[in-house]
This record gives C-alpha cells, sequence and structure tokens, in this order.
C-alpha cells in the first residue's frame, strides 16, 4: 500500500485500481469512477484480506457493512478504516469518503487516502470533527473465528462417509418391510380361504349325462316272437388317450299298436312255421 503513495489518476479519472475493480464485477461504469473505496479494495485482495476488509466502491454500503458484523466503533485504531462525512452528519448514510489509518496522535488522525485533493494518492492528517465511525478489520476476523467455532460444535460427531455399494439387486427388496408385509397378508388370505373350505365340507359330483351309467338298448319283441337274447359285449381294454364320454341313448319310439281281427289270429296260431331252409312248396288244397 505505502509503494503506491503518490500515485495519480490519468486524463477521464481512469485508475488502475477502477480498472481492476471493473473487471471483478464485470461493470465497466467503475473504471473512472471515484475510487478513494476501490483502492482500498484492492490492497487487501492484495495483501489476502478482503474477507475482513470487504469489497466495496460505494462508501455507505462499507460502512452498513462494518456494523453488520458488529466492527464498527467510534474509537480510532491503526489499521481502522476512517469514513467521513465532509457535511458533519453523523449517519452512515451521508458518507462520502473513506481512508485507512495510519497512526492517531491525541484528536488527530494520520491517514492513507486515494482520490484526495481530487487526483492523489496520499497520506493526510485529519481531525475528528467530520469523521462518522470506524470500521475495524480486526473485530471482523474475531467475529468470523468465534463463529467458526460456533459452527463446529453443531456436529461434534464425525459423519462416516456413505460407501457406494454399486446398484442394487431387484431381489434386495425381498427383505424390506412392505415384502414382509405383503407376504403376511397373502398368508393369512390363503389360511382364511383353507378354513373356508372345510366348513363348508367337500366338493359334491354333479350328476352330468356323460356321468350317468349307460344301459344297452333293448328292441321290444314281436307279437308271439321271444325276445332276443341279450349280448354282451367284452369291453376294450383301456388305452392311454381318454375316451370322450358317449351322450346318454334317446329314448325309444314305441311301436305302433295294429289292430289284429279274430279270423287271422287264428290262422296264424293255426299255420305250421316254414323253416327257413325248406324250399318254398305250392299251397295245399
Amino acid at each position: 500500500m505505502r509503494q503506491e503513495l503518490g500515485y495519480k489518476e490519468k486524463n477521464g479519472q481512469f485508475t488502475k485500481f477502477g480498472q481492476w475493480y471493473a473487471d471483478r464485477v464485470q461493470d465497466t461504469q467503475y473504471r473512472n469512477g471515484p475510487w478513494c473505496d476501490m483502492f482500498i479494495a484492492w490492497a487487501a485482495d492484495k495483501a489476502d484480506l478482503s474477507q475482513y476488509v470487504g469489497e466495496f466502491a460505494w462508501t455507505p454500503s462499507h460502512a452498513a457493512w462494518f456494523m453488520k458484523q458488529g466492527a464498527w466503533t467510534q474509537k480510532p485504531e491503526p489499521g481502522a478504516l476512517v469514513f467521513f462525512d465532509w457535511k458533519g452528519g453523523k449517519s452512515y448514510k451521508g458518507i462520502d469518503h473513506v481512508g485507512i489509518v495510519e497512526k492517531v496522535s491525541g484528536k488527530k488522525i494520520h491517514t492513507i487516502e486515494a482520490n484526495v485533493d481530487r487526483i492523489w494518492l496520499k497520506r493526510k492528517t485529519r481531525e475528528t470533527d467530520k469523521v462518522v465511525g470506524y470500521g475495524i478489520p480486526r473485530l471482523v476476523k474475531a467475529g468470523a473465528d468465534k463463529l467458526g467455532e460456533i459452527r463446529s460444535t453443531e456436529q461434534p460427531f464425525v459423519v462416516a462417509p456413505r460407501v457406494e455399494t454399486g446398484r442394487g439387486s431387484p431381489l434386495d427388496f425381498l427383505g424390506t418391510p412392505p415384502a414382509l408385509l405383503t407376504a403376511m397378508v397373502l398368508m393369512t388370505v390363503v389360511l382364511s380361504l383353507r378354513i373356508t373350505g372345510r366348513r363348508r365340507g367337500t366338493h359334491r359330483r354333479l350328476a352330468l349325462p356323460w356321468n350317468a351309467p349307460s344301459t344297452p338298448h333293448t328292441p321290444p319283441a314281436r307279437d308271439g316272437a321271444p325276445a332276443p337274447e341279450r349280448v354282451t359285449v367284452p369291453a376294450k381294454p383301456a388305452e392311454h388317450v381318454q375316451a370322450k364320454p358317449r351322450p346318454a341313448p334317446a329314448p325309444a319310439a314305441r311301436p305302433a299298436r295294429t289292430r289284429v281281427t279274430a279270423a287271422a289270429a287264428t290262422r296264424h296260431s293255426t299255420s305250421t312255421r316254414r323253416k327257413p331252409y325248406e324250399p318254398d312248396q305250392p299251397a295245399r288244397p
């Protein structure tokens, strides 16, 4: 910082500090803007102290940042940032200049300031009647360290790192609580069905037509003729192919009744029955 003493802005209020800040925030308007606070941001970045000093170009916002950090005071000390209001106000909203306290001598402070006397970076000796307050980077650092200690106690135990086991198998679901619950429900339903079946009894076999015993059909005997002898056909041995069930036989039609006269009945009873192998003979006279 001290080696920059004597720096003078270029034409159009251009400075290397404004150029650095414009590149930092990606806004070209700061390249030719008032540079007292941008010089402090540049110096803090070079010293790696930006987190305790802040990076601002607008002095009221910079003062409000120190207030928020709990690092705002009315007592000067070397290394503090001093904020001025040339109108003599005491509110941070009226601040229009900032410098760095290099030394305190009684009621006077010795500072290093940029953009003073319109174009210079130089040392100044100031009265304190125009001072609004002081921002203390040392207190910002102490507050950050304390906050870090508080956060470290929020997790007293070290969390073990997770071990990636790769993709799971679909069978992994079988050991989960939902799978066990599903199995219990299915088992309960099966047992209930079995108990209900025992109470109702076994199934009865329906008397369907193909289950009924088959009765061979015997044609009716003719009048005066002996009934044909019933022939029993032995059943074929069962084959490997299951036989289709036979439909029930239709009931036989009743023969039509024929009226027979008495003369025909007498002639039929007295006639001699011809054997089938005898040749035809002429009728007797």
